[in-house]
């Protein structure tokens, strides 16, 4: 075959293979085809760089350490954009849901509770009523809010752990899609060192819905743990909003140069091991370390502006654990521009799979509270120091509550983790499906026919 090939080859005339001469390939045209390839190479990757996108606001951990931002939410999981439809319940639409907000008297007060530890419940549930991403019709919904304020009203005597247990359960069982989805689809909000725990029954309950907490662990008080690495969202507690609003802040941080002590501790000792021992250290250096005797209540109460001004006067503000691991003092020395150190080994933080935290913080072994900790903290440059305070500024705006319209804000970065815990099918150990899609349940009744109250488990 290769023959004839040949004699076909040769026989056809020339403009049947070439339209024209071809032209010797010289070396002189290797070489400028050599440099024309190079040249574009250097000129695209040129090109790509000039036009990438601008970012600034988030720290994020990659291979060569970078920092990107403000919407670098990893992809993975999470889609490329916000897409999600949360339906947010009406007080009025369930019987109770009023008293888990209000008391049983209806007299705890929503600005009441916007103060202290607890005042993330209202802040969320009051951002989310004018979210874009809220919507009023339950069956287009991914997720479901349930507005709660039971840690406020339990510490002002609105509720008593009985009747917020029992409160709960009669919500619950008037939620025909919660029994849908066994409770994955739904949202709570406890924002104080107990947890889910509040809820006595929770572990019965909720053990699959979507828990909001600053607290990721308390399994050193309890034998379970309410928080859930896989389905449950770490959030930032709730910082002074006159520390965190744009403009004038109650008060503003003191140059580096100009600050008193090289660290402090601000709060109460409350029985706690490290609290103890940082005190005992105050007295050894007192001019390293402030620990003033601070009063909470009663005539001699600090105020929030005296407290700030106490925070800010250090260049590292120490945030052992108290009754839990978690403390407000982390986030609020982000507001001081004051390095937090953490001396709580247990101690979750919010967004982790976004802010690489060794950059803007330092955490300590709370098995080393001493003077070596003073040492190491003392042997840190004031050139170190403000480049941590530097990145620490890029950040800390995702521990503000504000809208999550805003390019970087704490309500942001929960719809984003929101957005991860969406299940698409609606699975529990209540729900059926026929041929033809639709949900039943055990009596093969379809979901759009179940009756109130909803069997619990």
């Amino acid at each position: 075959m290769s023959s004839t090939s040949n004699t076909k080859s040769k026989s056809m005339p020339p403009h049947h293979y070439h339209h024209h001469h071809q032209v010797p390939c010289t070396r002189t045209h290797q070489i400028a085809a050599l440099l024309l390839v190079v040249g574009t190479f250097f000129f695209t990757r040129l090109f790509d760089r000039s036009f990438a996108p601008c970012t600034t606001t988030t720290l994020l951990r990659t291979s060569q350490n970078q920092f990107f931002g403000p919407h670098a939410w990893p992809e993975q999981g999470y889609g490329s954009q916000l897409s999600l439809k949360i339906y947010v319940y009406d007080a009025a639409e369930i019987d109770g849901l009023n008293q888990l907000m209000y008391g049983r008297d209806g007299k705890i007060t929503e600005e009441a509770c916007l103060k202290g530890q607890w005042g993330t419940q209202v802040k969320i549930h009051k951002l989310l009523l004018t979210s874009r991403y809220r919507t009023r019709k339950k069956e287009d919904a991914d997720l479901f809010f349930v507005p709660s304020y039971v840690k406020c009203a339990r510490m002002m005597g609105g509720l008593n752990d009985k009747e917020i247990n029992q409160t709960y359960v009669k919500v619950i069982s008037q939620m025909p899609y919660f029994r849908l989805s066994g409770g994955r689809n739904h949202i709570f909000v406890f924002p104080s060192g107990a947890g889910a725990h509040l809820f006595k029954s929770w572990a019965t309950f909720i053990n699959r819905s979507i828990i909001l907490t600053p607290e990721g662990d308390r399994t050193d008080k309890r034998d379970t743990s309410a928080f859930n690495t896989w389905k449950d969202i770490i959030i930032p507690g709730n910082v002074d909003d006159g520390m965190t609003k744009d403009g004038t802040t109650v008060v503003r941080p003191l140059p580096i140069s100009k600050r008193k002590y090289l660290a402090n501790y601000l709060g109460r000792a409350q029985g706690k091991a490290g609290r103890l021992q940082l005190i005992e250290l105050a007295r050894q250096f007192p001019k390293k370390l402030e620990c003033p005797d601070l009063k909470f209540s009663g005539p001699d109460k600090l105020g929030r502006k005296e407290y700030f001004e106490h925070l800010r006067n250090a260049k590292f503000c120490l945030a052992p654990r108290g009754e839990s691991s978690w403390t407000l003092r982390f986030y609020e020395s982000f507001f001081v521009e004051c390095v937090p150190v953490i001396l709580s080994d247990q101690t979750e933080l919010p967004f982790q799979n976004v802010v690489d935290y060794s950059q803007v913080s330092i955490k300590w072994p709370s098995s080393r509270i001493g003077p070596q900790l003073l040492q190491y903290l003392e042997s840190i440059p004031d050139k170190e120091i403000e480049a941590i305070l530097a990145r620490s500024r890029q950040i800390r705006c995702l521990f503000v509550y504000a809208a999550d319209s805003e390019p970087c804000s704490a309500m942001r970065g929960i719809m984003w983790e929101l957005q991860r815990k969406v299940r698409r099918f609606h699975h529990s150990a209540e729900t059926f499906w026929l041929h033809n899609g639709s949900i039943v349940n055990r009596n093969l009744v379809e979901f759009p026919k179940w009756e109130l109250p909803m069997p619990l488990p």
